[in-house]
């Protein structure tokens, strides 16, 4: 372990053995759950909207833990302890905030779209209706590249960390890590992933207090809080933090990290709104309880990168000079932390073997339960918004959910491929975490705007989404080759490279796009978008798509009812239990207090004095932590159960009849 190498803990097998085996396990657990399912309860994963959107019947518990496992990428845990090694402990915080930002007011965009748009199965039909095939197309690509990216990061992320630990060969880790999931998506569709996302959320919590309560309980190297509070104060003197106050790990006066919180911030609204994951969960969301389930979702998931990055992140800091740090005596390179190594180490310093199984299978279930609702959502842009758009306008359901089976194992296999090439460029998780949101930015206002403001047009979402990123790409490389001196993947995601290319594109293709649709508003009435109807088996056949309502938004004479321009098929109003336009601004007021409260009224103060942690406040902060994970818990393990007993009752009895013979 010497010479600053990361020797494996854990023999190859052991890599191996959970990808496959973990991943065909859990595959043949839901085979047997859907087939429970399919026999016991009333839906269905056989049916493509079941498969695809759960039928919107998906209750906030399962949802929260949902929102937290899809948005718990490896990049969440590597990344979140990786600021906070480099920047200290306000790094923690700040990933937490630029996360959980966009989480809780995605509570407004969700009830929106229940409002507005009930019977849609991906934001782009929302687009295709409201603006036509060209704002489609562009916002299609957009979508795609968006996930693209997402799972670039959850697989290189997933991949090194797997291949440190175990030895194995990064390029089979990156090959053989989507197989499982792709089995499973394709068992049980997108409620199979809510499932998988609970088994995942769980397991993931479980591993968080163990390794709190070793790093801050009963670690003979660390121990306490005041202990930790030694270390990480010698760690300060030793190597001082360049652009914090007095040098120290224990400060929110960071220079780096306030300018890594607004490049997050970025990326962070990118990766939610352009992210068909989190609509998806917006429409399998039983109605009435969408703003609750995001709004839980987003504080519980703040809990995974505050309490998760500062643990492991102060304690990599603190033990880098101890014998038992994998690297010592040196300590981790550039390299080993751009591939997100910091996690791992910390784990092993803190219990050895031990803390490298727990860290493997954290990676794991993180990659798996992140890459699934890439799969499915990826599968339901297939589906609804190429084939059936653009292909086959009046397919099947059978003929769909056939689609979306090819369509989890095509790019199952294609996001594989894509990270093994770029594994053979050098480039890691670091570039690509960076590098996403310089490019898919410029869209975060308009795709908003798109379900929030009726004068929002076509033109100005498409000049400033198309704008925006032109703009971004500009001055990222201009900025890179002005302070670097030499443009290359290093110094692009360097930080003043990444801060210019992040704020131009978000922020440059907003202000584009609002100022067009003020100069040339639109005035949209949404009728369009709340008659696209929720597809049964038996009417797929009989429906339009999306294009009947393109152009042609003519004030209709009879409310209850839409018409297409060639007056040939009548589509009727969706009458889902639709949420009152006042949940809209309840979720609004919910989520702009706790926006506030975790971006202004705990962190601004912080930053703007030059005050450092007495041992007093960091125990504090601690106990704060591990308070918000045990109750983030609560949410995401018990709430679930609570809220399904009637469903897991129905299942249980049934088998029991089965098992005794009985007929049901």
């Amino acid at each position: 372990m010497a010479n600053g190498e990361f020797v494996a803990y854990l023999p190859q097998a052991s890599g191996y053995g959970i990808i496959l085996g973990g991943g065909f396990a859990f595959a043949f657990f839901m085979l047997i759950l859907s087939w429970l399912q399919s026999k016991f309860t009333d839906n269905s994963p056989f049916e493509t909207e079941e498969f695809s959107s759960a039928s919107r019947s998906v209750k906030p518990g399962l949802v929260c833990s949902g929102i937290v496992s899809a948005w718990t990428w490896s990049a969440t845990l590597m990344v979140s302890s990786l600021v906070v090694y480099q920047f200290g402990i306000s790094g923690g915080w700040w990933y937490g905030v630029c996360g959980t930002v966009e989480i809780i007011f995605f509570s407004v965009i969700a009830s929106k779209v229940k409002e507005n748009a009930n019977g849609a199965r991906t934001f782009l039909e929302i687009v295709k209706v409201r603006f036509g095939s060209g704002a489609h197309l562009m916002f299609l690509f957009y979508a795609l590249f968006t996930s693209l990216m997402v799972s670039a990061i959850l697989l290189l992320g997933g991949s090194a960390s797997i291949s440190a630990l175990t030895g194995m060969d990064i390029r089979a880790a990156t090959m053989l890590l989507p197989v499982g999931v792709i089995a499973f998506v394709i068992v049980g569709g997108l409620r199979s992933t809510f499932v998988s996302d609970y088994v995942h959320t769980t397991i993931v919590f479980v591993i968080i207090w163990l390794f709190l309560y070793t790093a801050i309980g009963s670690s003979d190297i660390i121990g306490s809080p005041s202990r930790l509070y030694e270390l990480l104060v010698q760690a300060g003197q030793l190597n001082p933090v360049p652009g914090n106050e007095q040098g120290s790990y224990l400060t929110f006066r960071s220079k780096d990290g306030n300018i890594y919180a607004a490049i997050s911030f970025t990326l962070g609204s990118a990766t939610v709104f352009l992210d068909q994951s989190y609509w998806q969960r917006a429409i399998a969301s039983n109605p009435k309880g969408t703003t609750r389930a995001y709004l839980l979702g987003g504080m519980s998931w703040f809990s995974v990168p505050f309490t998760f990055g500062t643990i492991m992140g102060l304690s990599a800091r603190a033990l880098q000079n101890n014998p038992v740090f994998p690297t010592y005596p040196e300590p981790l390179s550039a390299a080993q932390q751009g591939a997100g190594l910091v996690a791992p180490a910390a784990a092993v310093a803190l219990l050895g073997r031990s803390g490298a199984i727990a860290m493997l299978i954290v990676t794991y279930m993180a990659v798996t339960s992140a890459a699934s609702a890439q799969l499915i959502s990826v599968s339901s842009i297939f589906t609804y918004d190429v084939y059936r758009t653009y292909w086959r306008p009046k397919a099947t359901a059978k003929e769909m959910l056939r689609v979306a089976h090819i369509g989890v194992a095509v790019w199952g296999v294609w996001i594989s491929v894509w990270c093994v090439i770029l594994n053979a460029g050098n480039v890691d998780m670091n570039f690509v975490y960076y590098f996403c949101g310089t490019i898919i930015g410029a869209p975060v206002i308009p795709v908003m705007l798109t379900v929030l403001w009726k004068k929002v047009s076509r033109t100005a979402v498409v000049v400033g989404s198309i704008g925006g990123s032109s703009l971004a790409l500009m001055a990222w490389l201009i900025t890179c080759k002005f302070v670097y001196g030499t443009i290359n993947t290093t110094n692009l995601a360097s930080n003043f490279s990444s801060l210019a290319g992040n704020l131009v594109s978000m922020y440059g293709g907003g202000l584009i796009c609002v100022a067009i649709s003020l100069i040339w508003p639109d005035n949209y009435d949404f009728k369009g978008t709340r008659a696209i109807k929720i597809i049964s088996e038996k009417e797929a056949d009989l429906l339009p798509t999306t294009e009947t309502f393109n152009e042609e938004r003519k004030e209709d004479k009879q409310p209850s009812s839409a018409t297409d321009s060639r007056g040939s098929v009548e589509v009727l109003e969706v009458v889902e239990e639709i949420p009152e336009p006042a949940n809209v601004k309840q979720a609004f007021v919910f989520s702009t207090v706790l926006i506030l409260s975790i971006a202004v009224f705990v962190p601004i103060p912080l930053c703007s004095s030059s005050y450092i942690f007495s041992v007093e406040f960091f125990t504090f902060w601690l106990v704060v932590a591990m308070v918000w994970s045990f109750t983030a818990g609560f949410c995401c393990i018990i709430l679930p159960i609570i809220e399904s007993r009637e469903a897991l009752t129905k299942m249980y009895r049934g088998v029991l009849a089965l098992i005794r013979g009985e007929r049901r």
